[in-house]
C-alpha cells in the first residue's frame, strides 16, 4: 500500500512537470491551457472553497480540485503530445549516473 502511494506521488510529479512543458507547446489546445491556468491560479489564490484553517478539510479541497484539474487537462491534451512531454519530464527529473 505504501509503495503504491509512493509510486503514484512520483507519477504525479512527472505529470505536473509534463503539464508545465505542455503549456509551452503550440500544439496543445487553448482550452487545455486555459484549464491549467485556472488550476494554477486556484493553487496560488488566497481564496479557497473551504478555508485552510478548518482542519484537514481546508487542505483536502485544494488537493482534490488541483488533482481533478490536472487529470482533466491530461485528458484534453492529445495522447501523442502528452506522451512526448511525459518522456521529456522523466528524462529531466530522473537522476542520471555519471
Amino acid at each position: 500500500m505504501i509503495e503504491r502511494l509512493r509510486r503514484r506521488v512520483r507519477e504525479l510529479r512527472f505529470d505536473a512537470y509534463a503539464l508545465y512543458l505542455a503549456l509551452r507547446d503550440p500544439r496543445v489546445p487553448w482550452f487545455a491551457k486555459a484549464l491549467l491556468g485556472a488550476v494554477a491560479l486556484y493553487a496560488v489564490s488566497p481564496i479557497d472553497l473551504i478555508p485552510d484553517f478548518i482542519p484537514l478539510l481546508g487542505l483536502l479541497d485544494d488537493l482534490v480540485i488541483i488533482s481533478l484539474g490536472m487529470a482533466l487537462a491530461v485528458k484534453l491534451i492529445p495522447r501523442d503530445i502528452m506522451d512526448v512531454h511525459r518522456r521529456a519530464a522523466r528524462e529531466r527529473l530522473t537522476p542520471h549516473d555519471g
